[in-house]
C-alpha cells in the first residue's frame, strides 16, 4: 500500500461528494465519486457539452527562481526556453541519459527570473535537482498551491463574467488575476481536449473557490468531476498518460523499460534544432529505429476496448490497447495503442480481444478522434 503523503485542501469536498481518496502520485485523490457507468457517462458528457471541475492538485508544481533558472529547465526539457516569454507556458517532455520518456511536463514562465514548472508521476523532479545542483537557482516544491481544472465550452463563458480579459487569453496564456475576491493565476491549459482553463491559488483559498465556482456555475451545467473522468477525455484526444501508455506498464519481453519520443508520437515537443538537453544525442539517434508506434484503433460495436485488451492482427497478438472508450456523443468507440510499426498505418484491420474472451474487429486510425484539428482547444474571442 503506497503511502500517501500529499493532501488536497479540497479532500473533504471530495469525501462529501462521494469520493473515496486513494494514491495518485502521493495525493489522495477522488478517481471516483460513484464508480458507476452512469455517473461516468455523465461527467464525461458534462466537460464536452456544458464544463467539469476538477481538482487535479495531485500534479507537481516546482518553482525555479534565479539567472540560472532557465538554463537548469533548458537543460531538463526538450524546449527552447528562449522562445518562451512571460505569461507563455509549453508542454515539454522530459527525457534520461538514454534519450527515453521519463516525464511531462507544462513549463511556465511567471517572469524574467521565474518559472514554475508543472509535471506528473515521473522522475522529473529528481532531474530538475540534478540539473539545479551548484546553480545559482532556487528549487521549491510547493504543495500549497493548489489547480482545480475548468474544462468544456461554457467555461470561459463563466469565467468570462468575472474575470476581465479571459477571452483574449490565447492557448497556452497565462494571466495573474483574481477570482471571486481571491489571487489566482489562469492558464489556457488542460488536459481534456476542450477549450480550458487551469486555476492556480493558495491552498487557504481552495475550498472557497471551488464553492463559489460551483455555486455560481450551476445554472451554466458546471458540475464538480470524478478524477477517472480524464482517462476518457483523453483517450479520444490523444493525450498519453505516464506510466499507463508507457513500457513500465507494459514492459518489452527482451528489453528494459523506456520509450522514445518517436514510439509515442511526442517528437514534436522538441523545439527544432534544440541540442544539449538530457538525452538529446540518444534522442536524435533513435529516429526510424521505433521497436512500436502509439497509435488510434477504431472498434466496431459500442463494447469498449478493456483497459491491456490484447491487439491481434491475423490471429496473433500483436500490441496492447492502453485505454479505450465508447462514446455515444460523440458516435465512436476508440482506444490508444501500443502496435508494431507497419500496422500503425490508417485503415490496417486487426482485433482487439477482452480479458472475458470478447473479440472486436478494429482498424488502425490516425489520432486524435476528436477535435481532430484543434480547433476547440485553440479557438479565440
Amino acid at each position: 500500500m503506497a503511502i500517501i503523503y500529499r493532501t488536497s485542501a479540497l479532500a473533504q469536498r471530495h469525501a462529501e461528494i462521494g469520493g473515496e481518496l486513494e494514491d495518485w502520485n502521493g495525493m489522495g485523490t477522488a478517481w471516483f465519486y460513484d464508480s458507476t457507468d452512469e455517473r461516468a457517462k455523465a461527467d464525461y458528457e458534462a466537460v464536452r457539452t456544458k464544463a467539469g471541475l476538477m481538482d487535479v492538485s495531485g500534479l507537481k508544481k516546482v518553482h525555479l527562481t534565479g539567472p540560472h533558472a532557465a538554463a537548469v529547465i533548458d537543460r531538463c526539457t526538450t524546449r527552447n526556453v528562449d522562445k518562451i516569454m512571460p505569461g507563455r507556458a509549453v508542454y515539454a517532455s522530459m527525457l534520461d541519459d538514454r534519450g527515453l520518456f521519463i516525464d511531462d511536463c507544462v513549463i511556465y514562465r511567471l517572469s524574467v527570473n521565474s518559472w514554475l514548472l508543472v509535471h506528473g508521476t515521473g522522475t522529473g523532479h529528481e532531474s530538475l535537482a540534478q540539473a539545479a545542483f551548484g546553480k545559482n537557482v532556487t528549487m521549491i516544491f510547493d504543495d500549497d498551491l493548489h489547480d482545480m481544472s475548468l474544462q468544456g465550452p461554457v467555461a470561459v463563458d463563466f469565467l468570462a463574467k468575472h474575470v476581465p480579459g479571459i477571452r483574449d487569453l490565447a492557448y497556452f496564456g497565462i494571466i495573474q488575476t483574481k477570482l471571486f475576491g481571491k489571487p489566482v493565476m489562469i492558464s489556457r491549459t488542460g488536459y481534456t481536449g476542450e477549450r480550458g482553463y487551469e486555476i492556480f491559488c493558495e491552498g487557504r483559498h481552495a475550498v472557497e473557490l471551488w464553492d463559489a465556482i460551483l455555486e455560481d456555475g450551476k445554472d451554466m451545467g458546471i458540475v464538480p468531476v470524478q478524477f477517472s473522468t480524464l482517462d476518457l477525455l483523453r483517450t479520444e484526444s490523444y493525450l498519453l498518460f505516464y506510466p499507463g501508455d508507457n513500457s513500465e506498464t507494459y514492459p518489452f519481453a527482451d528489453g528494459p523499460c523506456g520509450d522514445s519520443l518517436w514510439e509515442l508520437g511526442l517528437e514534436f515537443t522538441v523545439s527544432p534544432g534544440k541540442t544539449g538537453f538530457r538525452g538529446a544525442e540518444n534522442h536524435y539517434a533513435m529516429q526510424g529505429k521505433e521497436r512500436f508506434k502509439i497509435y488510434g484503433v477504431r472498434l466496431e460495436g459500442t463494447t469498449p476496448a478493456g483497459e491491456g485488451a490484447a491487439l491481434l492482427k491475423d490471429g496473433k497478438e500483436v500490441g496492447v490497447v492502453t485505454f479505450g472508450m465508447n462514446s455515444d456523443l460523440n458516435g465512436h468507440n476508440v482506444g490508444i495503442a501500443r502496435m508494431p510499426v507497419d500496422c500503425a498505418v490508417p485503415g490496417t484491420a486487426m482485433t482487439v480481444r477482452n480479458e472475458d474472451g470478447t473479440e472486436i474487429p478494429c482498424v488502425a486510425e490516425e489520432m486524435p478522434f476528436y477535435d481532430k484539428d484543434k480547433a476547440i482547444r485553440t479557438a479565440k474571442g
